[in-house]
């Protein structure tokens, strides 16, 4: 078996992904479900609030890109940074899928370094409030967001991420 199926029913093949067969309901419900950091964080923090807050962090042209930027994710697994740069292979899976995220959504590739920065300054507020570390110990050296993150449910994840795309005009 070389695919998986989905939330929705589907079938995907993570390693030939076809754009036709993405969802954004399949998108949005798995990444509630996953948890940033392997679990590793003092409470659950789901790669979809992640999403949502790396969208609100970027220009407003980019803020899709924001929101979608992960969403190879619920084909391939959240690999924490220090594994994925250990993985070239990860890496090449990785760009295909998003290329076919890209194709499937109307984003332009490549993705935005907006959505890069953000994606880092949410890691470094991430370590602040979720693993109780300052990031510079992970090398990191961006400076965090001001706000204090208080993680939402599953539910409110996953609806926070559909509204957002909803808005976006996705």
């Amino acid at each position: 078996m070389s695919w998986i199926q989905t939330y929705t029913g589907r079938r995907v093949d993570p390693l030939a992904p076809d754009p036709d067969a993405l969802d954004i309901a399949d998108i949005a419900h798995a990444l509630s479900q996953l948890c940033r950091f392997n679990g590793h964080c003092r409470t659950f923090y789901s790669v979809a609030e992640h999403s949502v807050r790396v969208a609100r962090a970027v220009p407003p042209e980019d803020a899709l890109w924001g929101l979608m930027h992960d969403a190879s994710e619920p084909y391939l697994a959240d690999v924490p940074r220090p594994l994925k740069e250990r993985l070239p292979e990860y890496h090449v899976a990785e760009d295909r899928f998003m290329q076919a995220v890209a194709a499937r959504f109307g984003l332009p590739w490549p993705m935005p370094e907006s959505v890069h920065h953000a994606d880092t300054v949410l890691l470094a507020t991430e370590a602040r409030d979720l693993m109780g570390t300052d990031a510079t110990t992970w090398g990191i050296d961006v400076a965090p967001l001001p706000e204090v993150i208080a993680p939402w449910s599953p539910t409110e994840a996953e609806a926070a991420f559909l509204a957002l795309w909803r808005e976006l005009g996705g």
